[in-house]
Order: C-alpha cells, then structure tokens, then sequence
C-alpha cells in the first residue's frame, strides 16, 4: 500500500476491543519485564523503583518540572550541561500530576510514562493494523514490547509519551484527520527533538496528498491540510525559538545547549571511529560485531519496509528518526533507546510473525520476552541507559 487511505476510523469503543490481544499482550511483557527487575535490583540491595524514575534523564526530567528552566552543570572538562537540553512536555506533565495528586514529581513521571506506553501501544496497533491488518498490529506491538531496551517505555522518561503522540499523529495522517496529526505532531515537537519526524511525515504526506488530489476534494480539505501542516512545526519550532531567546544567542542557540552536551549531528562520523576503535583489541572486537550487525539490521528493515510499500508517511518518519539516532555525534549507548520510536521498522517482522501459525509465533515471542525481561534487569542494573 503506498496511498493513503481514509476508511473510516472504527468507534473509541470498538477500537479498544479490537486492540485487545494487543493491550493484553503488551501489558503482560512490560510486566514480566517489571518482575525481572525488581528481583535482579533486590538481590543486588537496589531499589528498582529509583531505576526507573530517578536516574539519568530522569532526574533533569524533575528538575526542569520543580525548578523550571535554567539549571546547568558545569563539568570540568568545560563542557556545560544545560537542562535547556530536556523539551518541555514531560516535566508539564509531571508538574501537573504533582499538583493535582499527592504524588511527587518523579511519580508523575513514572505514572505519564506507564499510560504513555499503553497509548503507544494503541497507536502502533493502530498503524499496523490500518495497514496490513489486526494480526499484524498485534505482533507489532509485542515485538516493540520485547526490544532489548523495552525497560524504557516502563521509566520516567519521554520515550513512550513522544511514540504515543507520534503513532497517533501517523495515524491521523493515514486516516486523513489532518488537523489532528498535526495537533499531535506539535506535541510530539514539545516532547523530543526527533519531533521533526513527524513533522516531516505530516508535511510529505499533505504535500502528496494534495499533488495526487488537487483541487478536486474542495476548500475544505484544502484547509484542513494547510492547517494540519501549519500546526505540526509549531512544538519544535517554539521551544527552539524560545530557547534561543532565553540564551540570547537567536535562533541557533540550542543547537550550542546541545554541544554543552557533546552532542550534535555529524551525518555518523563520530560512530562510525568509535565503531572502528573497538577492533582494536579482543573482546571488545565482538562488541563492534554486534554494533555493525545492529545497523545493518535497522538499514535492511528499512530497505524491506520501503520494497513492502509501506505508507510514505511511515517511511518518511522512520527515515528521520533513524538517521538522527545513527548520526548524531555523541551518548553512543544511547543509539537503541533513541531508535525506539521509530516502531515502523517493525511492521516487516510483524508480518513475518502475522503470517505464521499463532502458535509458533507466541512461542518465539514469549522466549524474546523473558530473554529482554532478564536483559533488561541486567541493562539497568549496571550502566543502563545514558
């Protein structure tokens, strides 16, 4: 399928009982992955809950929501870490469950993050479903559930809530609600820096729909295509704009947060050495194995979903996540978490798995599972995610 399709949406409530085995599926995985890490940090005298919420980004997540903008951590090398880095929607979040709960803000995060990833895992069922049919966005679903970073749609951070919005900005764009995915795409911009993904997505595919329609679905349609792609840049560009502002150094001026971070975008150079460098010596050898092996597999499920036909605005959007998670210059062990939204390039092997007897699939999925539940324990249990 490459054409849009605008079928009507089923209703809210068949929609939720056609998603079912998906929600029922997804739910029982992150489960499994809870239990695994909550007895691996108990048998390590660590508390799994402050994994999950207060560690790494989570922490300048809760700063930005208590103290609001303007924290900075001066290191000793010079290089300045700016919570002007960390996009606005999640700490809003949190510092709204806060002050309507007696929740703290780092249970704020935990709490948008678990509904976050139950929505997300609506949308990509959605999505897949709209696509190639309901057993296909099941298995789509467990198989984002089961990545080997799963952990992360369970932790306070924005993960699940920027696939959440973006899924269903997608699938808005598939539907033809202009105005809704690009509503969700200017969330999604207030979410992550890869809101430009959806961004993109929202315009290509406005763009083609108009070039393969023209005038001939009237003013109306017209409209609400123009205001869905007017709309969808509003999130990222505002927040970047008002960063510039607020440093005083224009419109550039969190592209200089982002390099306080050592993190910039250098089209994958500084991957590619760091790839290299680990062919210096044994056994670091097999990590570099494992990282070119990684990449190639992202690059093939990509090939495969654009010789599938997938949807253009699907392509549009993994294409943009994928090479922003692959070539940014810096936080090289970041590169799985930061290619979780980037679910489509699922839908290959979600169809591979739709396509064979269920038992065969549940048994494949069911050893992934427990084999990330028992990984990701692990993962968070020492370096975990940066």
């Amino acid at each position: 399928m490459t054409d849009l399709e605008t079928r009507a949406a089923p209703a809210p409530a068949g929609a939720l009982r056609r998603a079912a085995p998906a929600f029922a599926g997804y739910a029982a995985v992150r489960a499994l992955g809870l239990l695994a890490l909550f007895l691996w940090s108990a048998a390590r005298d660590k508390n799994a809950y402050t994994l999950l919420t207060a560690r790494w980004d989570a922490l300048w997540y809760v700063r930005v929501a208590e103290l609001g903008y303007g924290y900075e951590v001066r290191l000793a090398n010079g290089d300045v870490h700016s919570n002007l880095a960390f996009f606005p929607l999640l700490p809003w979040l949190e510092r709204l469950v806060a002050a309507v709960s007696p929740l703290s803000y780092a249970d704020g995060g935990f709490l948008v993050s678990l509904i976050s990833s139950l929505a997300a895992a609506w949308g990509i069922f959605a999505v897949a479903d709209h696509v190639y049919g309901r057993r296909a966005g099941v298995c789509a679903v467990l198989l984002w559930a089961v990545l080997p970073v799963g952990i992360v749609q369970s932790m306070a951070y924005s993960e699940s809530l920027f696939t959440a919005l973006a899924a269903w900005s997608l699938y808005a764009v598939l539907t033809g609600r202009w105005v809704t995915a690009g509503t969700l795409a200017l969330f999604a911009g207030l979410t992550r820096p890869v809101g430009l993904a959806a961004v993109a997505a929202v315009w290509v595919a406005a763009v083609d729909s108009f070039a393969r329609d023209g005038r001939a679905a009237g003013p109306g349609a017209l409209t609400r295509r123009v205001l869905g792609m007017v709309l969808a840049p509003l999130g990222t560009v505002g927040y970047v704009l008002w960063v510039g502002h607020h440093t005083g150094k224009g419109p550039l001026g969190y592209l200089d947060v982002q390099a306080g971070w050592r993190n910039g975008f250098d089209g994958g150079w500084a991957f590619a050495r760091f790839v290299a460098d680990k062919f210096t010596s044994f056994p670091a050898a097999l990590a570099g194995v494992g990282l070119i092996v990684g990449v190639a597999s992202v690059v093939w499920l990509y090939v495969t979903g654009v010789r599938q036909r997938q949807p253009l605005p699907l392509l549009v959007y993994t294409g943009v996540v994928t090479v922003l998670a692959l070539c940014a210059s810096s936080y090289f062990g970041s590169k799985p978490r930061l290619l979780l939204p980037a679910f489509p390039l699922l839908l290959p092997l979600a169809l591979a798995l739709a396509g064979a007897r269920i038992r065969r699939s549940a048994t494949v999925l069911g050893a992934v599972a427990v084999a990330c539940a028992v990984y990701g324990a692990f993962w968070l249990n020492g370096s975990g995610p940066p």
